[in-house]
C-alpha cells in the first residue's frame, strides 16, 4: 500500500536516548521496559521493547535509537508505553534497533 507525503508526514519519528532499562517479568513475551529522552520540548518517554535476544540492559543505557513519538499510550501488563522504538526485525524476533550512526541532539526529527 503506497501512501502520500502527508501521510508520512504525520508519523513523528525522534531520536533519543535510551536513560534506563530494565527487565519487564510482567509482559507476555521477553522485554524491557526503557526511559527515554528525547530533549527538552518533548521530554522522557518509557517504552517497552521486546528485544531481549540481542541487547543487554547494560547494551542499551546510554544508546541513542530512533522511535515514534506520536501513538496513543498502549497498556502493556502493569505498564504505560508512550512510544514505539524502532528496529529491524529478523527471523525468531531477532530485532536490530535502528539509531543514528554519530551522535545527534536528543530529540531532532527523522525524515
Amino acid at each position: 500500500m503506497e501512501i502520500n507525503w502527508n501521510d508520512f508526514e504525520k508519523v513523528e519519528i525522534r531520536v533519543g536516548t535510551i536513560l534506563k532499562a530494565e527487565d519487564f517479568p510482567k509482559a507476555k513475551k521477553p522485554a524491557y521496559q526503557l526511559t527515554i529522552d528525547f530533549g527538552e520540548k518533548l521530554g522522557v518517554k518509557r517504552s517497552s521493547a521486546q528485544i531481549t535476544n540481542r541487547y543487554s540492559i547494560e547494551d542499551l543505557e546510554g544508546k541513542q535509537i530512533v522511535a515514534v513519538v506520536n501513538f496513543p499510550k498502549k497498556q502493556i501488563a502493569n505498564f504505560m508505553s508512550e512510544c514505539l522504538v524502532l528496529g529491524s526485525v529478523g527471523a525468531n524476533n531477532d530485532i536490530v534497533l535502528l539509531n543514528p550512526d554519530h551522535k545527534v541532539e536528543n530529540g531532532l526529527r527523522v525524515g
